[in-house]
């Protein structure tokens, strides 16, 4: 009798390990893991195509993760996403003449800003807004490109 209660407590250990791994795996590719701004400062960037980027998305400098995405709103006078990022307040010395760009990270695609750091001495301030950006690339637009690209130099070859 006591052979089968050891089981029952040995599946039941399995069990509860695999939910927590479940979680944790959730939080990860939820992008829940890392603790929120503290003291931060928000500035703004405008792109024209933001991709799959979501609010909470990573900032990152150098590979640092330094702030988050706080909003994403639409422009309706210049058909732009303007996108608010929330730096931490540890990162108060970026060159306001920086650049921003949409990246992609990992196997599932997710997106994040990457900020490059310009050669001014003056610094971004809240409220300031980035100039310099570069919209995600989209795998579609680029395919529709290169099929485009294919069919137009078979059509000069006949």
């Amino acid at each position: 009798m006591m052979g089968k209660k050891t089981l029952e407590l040995w599946v039941g250990l399995f069990v509860l390990a695999g939910i927590v791994a479940l979680a944790v795996l959730a939080f990860k590719v939820g992008n829940l893991t890392s603790i929120d701004v503290t003291d931060g400062y928000t500035v703004e960037a405008r792109f024209e195509n933001i991709g799959g980027l979501k609010v909470k998305s990573a900032i990152t400098m150098a590979g640092v993760r330094i702030g988050r995405v706080s909003d994403i709103s639409f422009d309706k006078k210049t058909y732009q996403a303007v996108v608010s990022l929330n730096i931490d307040g540890r990162y108060r010395n970026i060159p306001d003449d920086s650049s921003v760009s949409i990246l992609t990270s990992g196997l599932l695609g997710e997106q994040y800003i990457g900020i490059n750091a310009g050669g001014s001495t003056d610094y971004l301030k809240p409220g300031d807004q980035i100039l310099l950006t570069q919209s995600a690339l989209v795998l579609e637009n680029l395919i529709g490109q290169v099929m485009v690209k294919l069919t137009s130099n078979q059509d000069t070859k006949k």
